[in-house]
C-alpha cells in the first residue's frame, strides 16, 4: 500500500479518537467546573429550604368515606322503612275491605234469610185464613159441622150422628126450644136450646170461644156434648135424657 494512503488513514482515525478525547475531556472540565461552582454548605441550604418551605394542600377537602357511607345506609334504611310502612298499611287496607265485605255478606245472608222467613209465613196464612174463614150453614148440618169442629180442637168427643139423634129428640132442632113442664122447669130452671141444657150445666160445661148464650146453636150443642163426655164418656152414649 501506498505511503501516503496509509498516512491519509491514521490520519482520520486520529482525527476521531482526538474528537472523542477532546469531547471526554470537555465534558469531565464542565463537571468539574459545576462541583466547584456549587458552595460547600449547599447540603444545608437545599435541607433548610425544604424543612421551611410550607406545605400547600388542595382547596377541596377530603370526604368522610365513613360518613357518606353512613349516609347512605341511614337513607336505604329510611326507604325501607317506608315502604314496610306502605306495605303495612296496605295490609291493614286490605283486611279492613276483607272484613268490610264478610260483614255486607253475613247481613246481605240474614236479610235473605228473614226474607225467606217472611215469604215462609206469607205462604203458610193463606191456609191458616181458610181454615180461620172456613163457614158453615146457618142451619141444623152446619151447626152440627161447626160443633164437631170445636169439639175436636178442644178433645171432646162425639159424632155427627151422635149429636143429631139426640138435638132431634130433645128439641127437634129448634134451637130456642125450652122446657117448661119437667122437674127442672118446676125448680124453675128449664132446660133451653137444641140439647135443652140447664142454665147452671151450661155455664159450667161452656167451651171456650163460643157464645155464652144459652141459645146460640154451636155454643148449647158444645156445652152439651162437654158434659156428657165427662158424665157418660160421649154424646154418643146417650140414648134419652140426660
Amino acid at each position: 500500500m501506498p505511503k501516503n494512503i496509509l498516512n491519509r488513514a491514521y490520519s482520520r482515525t486520529l482525527t476521531k479518537q482526538h474528537k472523542i478525547a477532546i469531547a471526554g475531556v470537555g465534558a469531565l472540565g464542565a463537571a468539574a467546573l459545576a462541583f466547584t461552582a456549587v458552595p460547600g454548605n449547599a447540603q444545608t441550604v437545599t435541607t433548610d429550604a425544604a424543612a421551611t418551605q410550607q406545605v400547600h394542600y388542595a382547596d377541596t377537602p377530603v370526604k368522610d368515606v365513613k360518613g357518606s357511607l353512613t349516609d347512605r345506609l341511614a337513607g336505604q334504611t329510611t326507604k325501607l322503612d317506608a315502604v314496610a310502612k306502605q306495605q303495612a298499611e296496605a295490609k291493614k287496607q286490605a283486611a279492613a275491605k276483607k272484613a268490610e265485605a264478610k260483614k255486607q255478606a253475613a247481613a246481605k245472608k240474614a236479610a235473605q234469610e228473614r226474607a225467606d222467613k217472611a215469604a215462609s209465613r206469607s205462604a203458610q196464612r193463606p191456609a191458616m185464613q181458610m181454615v180461620a174463614a172456613k163457614t158453615y150453614t146457618n142451619n141444623l148440618d152446619g151447626w152440627i159441622r161447626q160443633s164437631l169442629d170445636i169439639m175436636k180442637s178442644k178433645g171432646i168427643p162425639g159424632s155427627y150422628h151422635g149429636l143429631h139423634k139426640n138435638i132431634m129428640r130433645e128439641s127437634s132442632g129448634n134451637p130456642t126450644a125450652i122446657n117448661d113442664w119437667d122437674i127442672n122447669a118446676i125448680n124453675g130452671i128449664p132446660s133451653k136450646g137444641l140439647l135443652q141444657v140447664i142454665p147452671p150445666t151450661f155455664k159450667a160445661y161452656h167451651v171456650p170461644g163460643t157464645s155464652w148464650n144459652i141459645y146460640d146453636p154451636v155454643a148449647n150443642i158444645t156445652a152439651a156434648a162437654n158434659y156428657a163426655a165427662d158424665k157418660y164418656g160421649t154424646i154418643d152414649n146417650v140414648n134419652s135424657a140426660y
